[in-house]
Parts: C-alpha cells; structure tokens; sequence
C-alpha cells in the first residue's frame, strides 16, 4: 500500500477530515480505514500517526484532494483570535478541507438543503446508483458519481423520482441541464473572485447563499466564504453577536452580518475557521 510521509509540522487528521460533514460519499470502516469514490476512483485510506497509507489513487491525486500542500498551521494561526475559536480548533486538530469535484459538490448540496447528514448521503449515492457507472471491486459494487449530461439527457425531471429528493428534484435535473450547456461553468467561477462567484452560483435552481458559500469553499477554495446555517448562526451568537436573533428564521440580512463579521474577525480564511467551529459544535448541543 503506497504512504506518504506526513510534514510533523504540518497537522493532519484522516478522522477530523473525512468526518466532519464536508463530504457524502466516504464510509468509516471498521478496521479504522475509510472507503470513498472520487472522481470514478474506489480510494482506500488508513492513518497512523504522520502515515497516510492509501490505495486505488495515485500520490499526487492525494496530496491535491486532502490539501495537503496548504501551509494549515499558518492558516489556523491566522485564524486563532479568540477563546472559542482556539477550542474549537483544539478539538478538531488536523482537521483539512477536502478539495471537491466541482459538479459532485454542487449536486451534493442542492441535495443538503433543510436535512440531515444521513438524508444527504441516502440522495446523493442513489443519485450515483441511478446514474453512474458500476466500479467493481472484489466483491463489492461502488457508482461513479454521473457528470451532468447522464442527468439531463435523460429528458425529464421524473428520471429523478427514484432518488426521492422531494422538492429538491426539479432542482437537480434543472442545474444538470444547466452545467451540461456550458462546460466552462467551474472554471468561470474558479476565476470570479468571491462575491461574483455566489451571485453566478446563486443564479442555479435550488443553490442559495448557504450551498453557494459551501460550492465555493469546498469545491473552489474561495476561504472568504463562511456559509451560515442554524448551528453557525446559534454559535456565533452565543460567542460573538448576541445581539442576533434567538430560535427565529435566518433571514438574508442577518446571513450577511454573519459573514461580513467573520470576515473583519477571523480574516480572509474565515471559512475554515467556520469548519472547525462547526466540527467542535457538539458540545453546544448539551
């Protein structure tokens, strides 16, 4: 099984990664290993220690898709300003955000919109199942997650209804027609900066702020973004804004004084400061 030597400067964590609620389609093994498809790839991984031992991808391919070539030390230096944040970042140590397939995270998150983890892993590997391409692999069979043109040419939104996304199906079949017209879509917004890329990635059906703010921080890098939901909106109160609203709808005015705020605190790479906000959230629960 091919390793990479892990940086002993450099922090990284397998499990914080991989189980933060960034990505859908990786499963925990028992053995401690994690199985997931990228990009028509069964990948295996096992970490021990400063070892990354992986198959089923090459080293490159690795290195790119766990970030590892990012300065996270630096970047967590930069963003550890308060009492909250340095916790949270205690607590999630190693944790790195994953550079996604830009269409895969696109879909994935239409799919997320008001539900839970379990729900979004459910839609989007029968996604996969109805439309992708079977990989075989010893005695299991893995799908390939479908570029856009297995969706739409199919013709019509109810080549869906198997995958049971509810009001999210017109949705999906609209933005894969959508992204399968113009194939320069990903690298158009890889290039706008931040701003002008969430309002292009608005313009998707069913792609509000909070999935444009996730497309373009785990599939385009853009660190500014600090996508909002219930749970960062209830910490960020509790810690920051308390003059926020309590247990009421997040309206767009206050999802934009939410960013705005992270922004001037945390610095241009706010967004992973939200990442490890929101992996350390469990002990808000209580």
């Amino acid at each position: 099984m091919p390793r990479i030597a892990l940086h002993p400067d450099q922090p990284f964590s397998l499990d914080q990664t991989l189980g933060c609620g960034q990505v859908f389609r990786w499963n925990h093994m028992p053995d401690g290993s994690w199985t997931g498809v990228v990009e028509g790839q069964v990948i295996r991984c096992r970490q021990k220690g400063r070892t990354l031992s992986f198959t089923g991808a090459g080293e490159t391919f690795v290195r790119h898709y766990f970030s590892l070539d990012l300065d996270l030390l630096a970047i967590l230096d930069s963003v550890d300003r308060d009492p909250f944040i340095h916790e949270a970042i205690g607590e999630c140590q190693g944790l790195r955000l994953i550079r996604q397939p830009p269409w895969e995270c696109l879909c994935s998150y239409i799919c997320a919109t008001n539900t839970n983890i379990p729900a979004i892993r459910r839609r989007v590997a029968t996604i996969a199942q109805q439309f992708g391409d079977a990989i075989e692999d010893g005695d299991t069979t893995f799908y390939s997650f479908p570029d856009p043109l297995r969706i739409s040419c199919t013709g019509t939104v109810s080549s869906l209804a198997e995958c049971r996304l509810g009001y999210r199906q017109p949705y999906v079949f609209k933005t894969a027609c959508d992204t399968a017209a113009r194939d320069s879509w990903a690298e158009t917004i890889d290039a706008l900066p931040y701003e002008e890329a969430r309002r292009e990635l608005m313009k998707f059906p069913g792609i509000g702020p909070k999935a444009a703010d996730c497309v373009l921080l785990f599939a385009f890098q853009k660190f500014e973004a600090f996508p909002v939901d219930v749970w960062i909106r209830r910490l960020m109160r509790e810690h920051y804004l308390p003059a926020l609203p309590q247990d009421t709808a997040l309206t767009g005015r206050e999802y934009d004084e939410i960013r705005a705020f992270a922004r001037k605190h945390f610095g241009m790479y706010c967004g992973i400061a939200q990442e490890y906000i929101y992996a350390a959230r469990e002990d808000s629960k209580t």
